[in-house]
Formats: C-alpha cells, sequence, structure tokens
C-alpha cells in the first residue's frame, strides 16, 4: 500500500506562493503519521504559519496559535492538543525529511513539525522523523529565505493549507 501523500499549498499576504508535495512514513512513525492525517482532515493545519525558519536548518510551523493568536505565543503550542509518545526510528534527518516538533520532553510532540532544508544528522534518533517531501523543495528553500527578526519568525505571514490527495 502506498505512503499517505498531501499538499501544503503556500500563501503570504494573499500571494500564491505554490505547493509542497510530501508523504508520510507510517511504517516508521505510525503514531505521528496517523496524528498528522487526523490534523489535516479536521483542518487544524488551515491557516497555521510556519512560524520558525532557520537557514541551513529548517523551516517549522502548525501551531494551531499561529492561526489567530498574537505573535508572542506562536510556537508554543496549545496545552489542549493530544501529545504523541516518541517514535524514534532509523530515518536520517536529511533535507526534505519531515520531523516532530516538541518541547524538551520527548513525548511532548502533538501538532507542529518542521521539515528540514538541509541534512540535520545531529536530529537523528532523538526527534520522531514521520514523513518527506517528494516535491516543492524550492518553495521550501524560499520559505527559509524570507526575512526574518532576531527569533527567526519571519516578517511577514506565510500560511499553511493542507490536504491530503487521495
Amino acid at each position: 500500500m502506498a505512503n499517505p501523500k498531501y499538499t501544503i499549498n503556500i500563501t503570504s499576504n494573499d500571494e500564491e506562493w505554490g505547493n509542497i508535495t510530501i508523504e508520510t512514513l507510517p511504517d516508521v512513525a505510525p503514531l505521528h503519521a496517523e496524528n498528522f492525517d487526523n490534523l489535516v482532515k479536521d483542518g487544524s493545519y488551515d491557516g497555521c504559519a510556519f512560524h520558525r525558519v532557520i537557514p541551513g536548518f529548517m523551516i517549522q510551523g502548525g501551531d494551531p496559535n499561529s492561526i489567530s493568536g498574537s505573535r508572542d505565543t506562536w510556537g508554543f503550542g496549545n496545552p489542549k492538543q493530544k501529545n504523541v509518545k516518541a517514535e524514534f526510528n532509523d530515518t536520517k534527518h536529511d533535507r526534505g525529511i519531515i520531523s516532530a516538533a516538541r518541547s524538551q520532553n520527548p513525548n511532548s510532540a502533538s501538532s507542529q513539525f518542521f521539515i528540514c532544508v538541509a541534512d540535520a544528522h545531529f536530529l537523528d534518533r532523538q526527534y520522531s522523523a514521520f514523513g518527506k517531501v517528494i516535491d516543492g523543495m524550492d518553495l521550501a528553500d524560499k520559505i527559509v529565505a524570507a526575512p526574518r527578526d532576531n527569533g527567526d519568525n519571519p516578517h511577514e505571514k506565510i500560511v499553511m493549507k493542507i490536504t491530503r490527495n487521495d
């Protein structure tokens, strides 16, 4: 059976930037893949921002606070969200890998995820890799190059809408 695929549609200032196509890896991280799928199905990611961009490392998004909350709450997540148990695996954090963002608690991942824009092998077996980009890394590179503040937050809101490709 083929891995589930999704389209992340990106806009900023009502301007269409394009799409990133990803697939999840339920064979290596079934809990995280299922959590992501459920969040996509209920529309939880629609309107979320890529709130943290670090050139040479990654772009991070998926925090529900970034939909309508003030910028100083972006990245803190919603404590009412379900946490997902860590699923450390042998998937290398290569460019294009999608992994679950978390706090220092390995079992604290919820909706936030990041896409590696460069190899980040120091994260291997410490973060739950659960997907990969199959098309659109040029758009991830555009996102990570966006002007940002000292906290790595893009000046302009970069918004996602995720749909499952069935």
